[in-house]
C-alpha cells in the first residue's frame, strides 16, 4: 500500500502522570510517519497529560483516559475510519467491536500482567488482529499453555513481543552528542532518573539520582545527569563549575540519549522503559525502583544478569556504582550479558506489523 493514504489511530493510556504508553505509541507513529509520508496519524489521549500540548499529530483530547470515554472514542473511529487502531494498555470491549466493525485492524498492547491476560480473553482474541506485548520474553515471560491452546482454536491474534523501543541517531552525530555533553566514551556514568511525567510516591526519585551523581562527581568520577536537576539554570551551572566531573544535560530526544548510553561505561536507571533501552545498548547497568510495577521488572533483570539494584537512595546508588566502578570483570559481566540478549527493535517489529495489516486490510481480507 505504498500509494495509499493510511489512517492510524493511536489510543494509549494518558494522564496526569506516568508516560510510557505515549511514549511507545509516539515512536511507532514517528516511524510510520517516515516509512509512509502521506499517511494520516491521529492521537486520543487525556487533556490531563503534560504531553498533549504541541504535538505533531492531529489529536482528540478527552477528560480523562480513553478508556473511560467509549462514545468519544467509538464517534472518533466511525467518523473517520482508521485502517489500524492501536490501543496500548488501554480500550474497552465496546471500543475494539466499533474498530473491528468499521473495517479497521486492531492492535493492542499490553505492558503488564492485567492487560495481558485481558487480551487473552476469547471474547477479545476474536477482536484483535495483533496483540503485542511490550516487553522482552524474559521479563514479559513465554506464552503459557493455555495462551498457546487458544492461539491455536482460535488462529488469532498475532502475538509480538516489542521487547525495547529505541530510537536510533545517525552513527556521523555520535561525536557530537558526546562533545555537548562533555565526556569521553567509555569514561562517564551516566544517570538518568526518567520517570516522564513522575510516579505516585515517588516525588523524591530525581533528587536521589542527583545525590547520587554528586556522589559520584565527588569520588572524581565524571557524572553525566540527564533530565531536570531540580535547578534553575544558573544553579545548574555553578554546580556544573563546583563539581568539576559532573555535567548535566536537559531534557533530550530519546535518539540522543542513546547516543550516550551506547557510549557510557555505566548506566544508572528507573527500572522502566529507561532500563531496557539501556540493557538494548549493551550497557552495564545499576537499577532503582521508581515505581512499585518496576520491582518484578528490575529482579528480572538482575536474575538474567544484567543489572544490579538498588533503593532508592542517593549513598546506596553511589555506592552500587562504585563497586561496579571499581570491579572491572563484574561490570563487564553485565555489558556482555545485556549485549547477549539481542533484543530487538522494537520500533521496527510493530511497523513492519502495520505494514501487513495496511496490506491486510487494503486487500479487503
Amino acid at each position: 500500500m505504498t500509494d495509499a493514504l493510511p489512517r492510524i489511530l493511536f489510543v494509549p493510556v494518558s494522564g496526569a502522570y506516568g508516560m510510557g504508553e505515549f511514549a511507545r505509541s509516539f515512536a511507532i507513529a514517528r516511524a510510520a510517519q517516515q516509512r509512509w509520508p502521506a499517511a494520516a496519524i491521529h492521537f486520543i489521549l487525556s487533556s490531563a497529560a503534560p504531553y498533549a500540548a504541541g504535538l505533531p499529530f492531529p489529536t482528540t483530547l478527552l477528560p480523562s483516559s480513553a478508556t473511560f470515554h467509549s462514545a468519544a472514542v467509538i464517534e472518533l473511529i466511525e467518523a473517520w475510519r482508521p485502517h489500524v487502531v492501536v490501543f496500548d494498555n488501554a480500550g474497552r470491549t465496546v471500543q475494539l467491536r466499533a474498530a473491528q466493525r468499521a473495517g479497521a485492524r486492531v492492535v493492542f498492547i499490553s505492558s503488564r500482567p492485567r492487560q495481558r491476560g485481558k487480551a487473552f480473553r476469547l471474547r477479545w482474541m476474536q477482536l484483535l488482529d495483533e496483540h503485542w506485548i511490550a516487553y522482552p520474553q524474559f521479563i514479559a515471560g513465554s506464552l503459557s499453555a493455555l495462551e498457546q491452546l487458544k492461539l491455536k482454536l482460535l488462529r488469532r491474534p498475532a502475538v509480538r513481543y516489542l521487547d525495547v523501543i529505541l530510537s536510533h541517531a545517525a552513527p556521523a552525530r555520535h561525536a557530537a552528542i558526546l562533545a555537548q555533553a562533555g565526556c569521553d566514551a567509555q569514561r562517564y556514568v551516566l544517570v538518568v532518573p526518567g520517570g516522564g511525567t513522575g510516579h505516585p510516591g515517588a516525588d523524591g526519585a530525581v533528587e536521589q539520582f542527583l545525590a547520587a551523581a554528586h556522589r559520584l562527581a565527588a569520588r572524581d568520577i565524571m557524572t553525566v545527569f540527564v533530565g531536570p536537576a531540580g535547578s534553575s539554570p544558573g544553579e545548574v551551572a555553578a554546580d556544573a563549575a563546583r563539581v568539576a566531573p559532573l555535567r548535566f544535560v536537559g531534557s533530550m530526544p530519546q535518539s540522543d540519549l542513546g547516543v550516550l548510553m551506547r557510549h557510557a561505561r555505566l548506566i544508572v536507571a528507573n527500572g522502566g522503559s529507561t532500563l531496557l533501552q539501556a540493557i538494548a545498548c549493551g550497557a552495564a547497568c545499576v537499577a532503582v525502583p521508581i515505581a512499585r510495577d518496576q520491582l518484578a521488572r528490575i529482579r528480572y533483570c538482575v536474575q538474567a544478569g544484567v543489572a544490579v539494584e538498588a533503593a532508592l537512595d542517593g549513598a546506596r546508588i553511589a555506592q552500587s556504582v562504585s563497586a561496579l566502578w571499581d570491579d572491572e570483570p563484574a561490570r563487564a559481566a553485565l555489558a556482555r550479558h545485556a549485549v547477549g540478549l539481542a533484543l530487538a527493535d522494537g520500533v521496527e517489529v510493530a511497523v513492519g506489523a502495520l505494514g501487513q495489516l495496511i496490506d491486510a486490510q487494503s486487500r479487503g481480507r
